[in-house]
Formats: structure tokens, sequence, C-alpha cells
């Protein structure tokens, strides 16, 4: 059984790693009862997928490890505060808890900055930067019925 401390090193260290080895300076461990679960390295680069951020990464291998599309009972450790879209992927995977390294003021330091689209989500979405528009709400709306009428769903 491993520590957090021994757990965050190993998140670094991926991270360092990665950097060496030509990707982005970020890694991530998913940890259960002590064990590891999965790890996680920036590969949005060498996988051409803006998606492929390390705590992403280390998700989608944590499920696949333990045949499930959430993550109770695990906990995430990452080389760095994660980003918007993998904070959404940590609630949406239901770990039980995360730590991190570096913070997000840290990574806008050396060019990884996202404030701008924490800022985005506080505008309306017609006043945003990136065009958003409704289309065909009364047609989108109909997988939504499906979806309350379907008796066998998995709900997430």
């Amino acid at each position: 059984m491993q520590s957090e401390n021994e757990f965050m090193q190993l998140a670094i260290r991926l991270a360092t790693e990665n950097v060496r080895g030509g990707g982005g300076p970020f890694g991530a461990v998913i940890a259960k009862e002590g064990e590891i679960v999965a790890t996680g390295v920036n590969t949005v680069t060498s996988a051409n997928d803006p998606t492929a951020h390390a705590e992403v990464n280390a998700i989608r291998e944590a499920c696949k490890a333990l045949g499930s599309f959430q993550l109770p009972g695990c906990v995430l450790y990452s080389s760095c505060e994660p980003c918007p879209m993998c904070l959404g992927a940590v609630y949406w995977a239901r770990l039980d808890s995360m730590f991190f390294g570096n913070t997000c003021h840290d990574a806008a330091e050396v060019g990884f900055d996202d404030s701008f689209i924490y800022e985005e989500l506080r505008v309306p979405t017609g006043q945003r930067k990136l065009p958003m528009v409704r289309l065909l709400p009364e047609k989108a709306i109909e997988s939504f019925r499906a979806w309350q009428e379907h008796q066998t769903k998995i709900e997430y």
C-alpha cells in the first residue's frame, strides 16, 4: 500500500518524464484502497487529440481496468490543478477526492492558461467569443424524451 505522497511523486515523475519524451508537463495517477489503478500523461500532441490530458487519460484507463464508467472509492493525484475539461471529467467519474501539485496559475506562467475558459463559462452562450447558436431544439428534445421513456437505461 502506497502513501498519498508516493502517488503524488509518481504523478510528478510521469509529468517530467513525459516532457523529456516530447509531451506536455502533466501526469496523473488514480488509486483505490492504496493501490494504483491507472496512470496517465498528457498526449495531446502525440495523439493529435485535444482531450488527451493526463487526468482524462488516467480516468479512461481506470474505467477500463475497473470495468465501470464511474470511479467511486478512487482518488486522483495530478501533477497540476485540472483544467475545466478535466475537472468536469473528475466530477462525472465520481472520484472520491483529488490531490494536485501545481496550480492553474503555475500552469499559466508556463503557457498553459485556461482562465479564458472559466471566464467564457460565465458569459451567456449568445455572447461568447465562440459563436454558439441553438438549432433545431424541437427535434433535439426527442432524444431526451426517448431517454426518459427508456425502461432499461443506465443512469449516470
